[in-house]
C-alpha cells in the first residue's frame, strides 16, 4: 500500500456473503481501484458468525442475529469497537457511514479519535426518509421512545459530519434540515448497469403484456395498492410479477391473501428475492413497470427498469419524481391513489399509446442519468469535499461555515 494512501472506514448494517455476490463484487472493485484509497468495510455477515476476508476491500463482518432487535444490539455495541481499532491502527482518515443511525457512531468514534490527536472526517450517506420510512416498513413497540431515540442519534450525527452523500432532492432536503451548510454530494446508490444494457429483450415492448415490481414486500412499497390496481385492470392475459424478497414475512403473506380475496392468485407470481441478471430477464419480457411506495428515497430499480427499454408508472414521492417525466418515460401517480394507478396501467395498454417510444425515452434518460463511471466519481468528489472541510465537534452544521 502506498505511503500516502487514505484509510478509509466504512460501517453499515448491510449483509455481505463470502464470495461477494455479483453486484457487491463489482461494485467494490470499482471503489478499489480508487488508487489513494485503502477500503475497510465493517457490516453484518450473512449468517450467525463473524467474516474476515479480503475481496476488492478488506471486510470486517459482525454476526448476524435473527432478529432485529438484537442486530441493532450487536451493531450499536460490537461495531464501535471495531471501528475505533481501524481508525487508531490505520490512522482512519474517513469514516463513511451509510445511514445517519451509523453516522452516530462515526461520530462517537470521531470525537474520541480527536481526544488522542488523530482528526478522521466523517461522511454520512442519507439514502432515505430515515425520520419515517422505518415505521412503514414494520409495526414498531415504543413508537415514540424509537423515534426519539432514533432522531437523537441522527442530530449527534449530522453536528459532526464533514460531509454528506444524498441520492436525490428529497434526501438533499432532509440532510439540509439538519445541516443546512453541510456539503453534498448527490449520486445514486450502485447498480451493474452492463447487466440491463447487454441484456436483450425477450419480447418487444409493445407486444409484452406483463408488469412487473421489483422490490422487497413492506407496506412502505405499496404493494397491496397495486393488487388491487391490477384486480381492476381489463386485461385478462397480463400477468403481475412481484419480485423481491418476504422482508416483512407477515405482510408477504397478507399480499397472497388478498390476491385470493381478489381472485387474480392464478395472476400473480411471487419471485422472491431474485439477482440483478434474473431481474433483466423479468423486464426483457414487460410492458411497463411500476414502483407505487408510499415514501421513497430514489428508487433504484426505476433506472434499472428504463435500461431495459421500458416506462415506468412510480408514485410522486421521494425522488421517483427526479427520474420519471409524466407521459414522457413514464408516469407519476399520487401515492396512495388506487383510482390513478388504476388509471395509468389502462393507459399503459391503450393501444393509441406509444410505449415503444416511451421505453426508449426511458432508456436514453437512464443511460445519462447513472453510470458506473458516475459512480466512482461521485465518491471521489465527496471524498475531496470530507478533506477539505474543517469542522468543529459539537458545532452544528450552519454554525460550521
Amino acid at each position: 500500500m502506498p505511503e500516502s494512501c487514505i484509510t478509509l472506514c466504512w460501517i453499515s448494517s448491510a449483509r455481505y456473503s463470502q464470495p461477494l455476490d455479483a453486484a457487491a463484487s463489482r461494485k467494490w472493485q470499482l471503489l478499489g481501484d480508487l488508487p489513494q484509497y485503502d477500503i475497510r468495510v465493517i457490516g453484518f455477515a450473512s449468517a450467525l458468525l463473524p467474516r474476515r476476508f479480503t475481496e476488492h476491500a478488506r471486510f470486517y463482518l459482525l454476526p448476524q442475529p435473527p432478529i432485529s432487535l438484537l442486530r441493532y444490539l450487536v451493531i450499536f455495541s460490537l461495531a464501535p469497537i471495531l471501528l475505533a481499532a481501524l481508525v487508531f491502527r490505520h490512522r482512519g482518515a474517513i469514516i463513511v457511514a451509510q445511514s445517519p443511525f451509523e453516522g452516530a457512531i462515526g461520530a462517537l468514534v470521531k470525537s474520541i479519535a480527536r481526544v488522542v490527536g488523530l482528526r478522521p472526517k466523517l461522511i454520512i450517506e442519507n439514502h432515505n426518509n430515515f425520520e419515517e420510512d422505518i415505521f412503514l416498513q414494520r409495526s414498531i413497540p415504543l413508537k415514540g421512545l424509537y423515534r426519539a431515540l432514533m432522531l437523537g442519534a441522527a442530530r449527534f450525527a449530522f453536528r459532526r459530519a464533514d460531509a454528506v452523500r444524498v441520492i436525490s432532492s428529497s434526501t438533499a432536503e432532509r440532510a439540509r434540515h439538519y445541516a443546512p451548510a453541510l456539503p453534498q454530494a448527490r449520486f445514486m446508490t450502485f447498480s451493474d448497469t452492463d447487466v440491463f444494457l447487454k441484456m436483450e429483450r425477450r419480447i418487444a415492448v409493445e407486444a409484452a403484456e406483463d408488469i412487473v415490481y421489483a422490490g422487497v414486500l413492506i407496506p412502505r412499497k405499496g404493494v397491496h395498492l397495486l393488487l388491487n390496481a391490477f384486480a381492476a385492470l381489463d386485461h385478462p392475459r397480463a400477468q403481475l410479477h412481484l419480485v423481491g424478497g418476504a422482508e416483512n414475512a407477515a405482510y408477504a403473506e397478507s399480499l397472497k391473501r388478498q390476491a385470493a380475496d381478489l381472485g387474480i392468485e392464478s395472476r400473480v407470481r411471487f419471485a422472491g428475492a431474485v439477482s440483478q441478471r434474473e431481474l433483466a430477464t423479468y423486464f426483457a419480457a414487460a410492458r411497463v413497470m411500476v414502483l407505487p411506495s408510499l415514501s421513497e428515497g430514489l428508487g433504484r430499480v426505476v433506472v434499472e427498469a428504463m435500461l431495459m427499454g421500458i416506462p415506468v408508472i412510480g408514485s410522486r414521492v421521494g425522488g421517483i419524481p427526479d427520474m420519471i417525466i409524466d407521459g414522457e418515460n413514464g408516469y407519476l401517480v399520487e401515492a396512495g391513489n388506487e383510482a390513478a394507478l388504476t388509471k395509468a396501467l389502462r393507459t399503459v395498454y391503450d393501444e393509441d399509446e406509444d410505449v415503444a417510444a416511451m421505453g426508449a425515452k426511458a432508456r436514453a434518460f437512464a443511460q445519462d442519468f447513472f453510470s458506473p463511471r458516475k459512480y466512482v466519481e461521485g465518491y471521489r468528489r465527496l471524498f475531496e469535499l470530507a478533506l477539505g472541510a474543517e469542522t468543529e465537534d459539537g458545532m452544528d452544521g450552519a454554525a460550521k461555515r
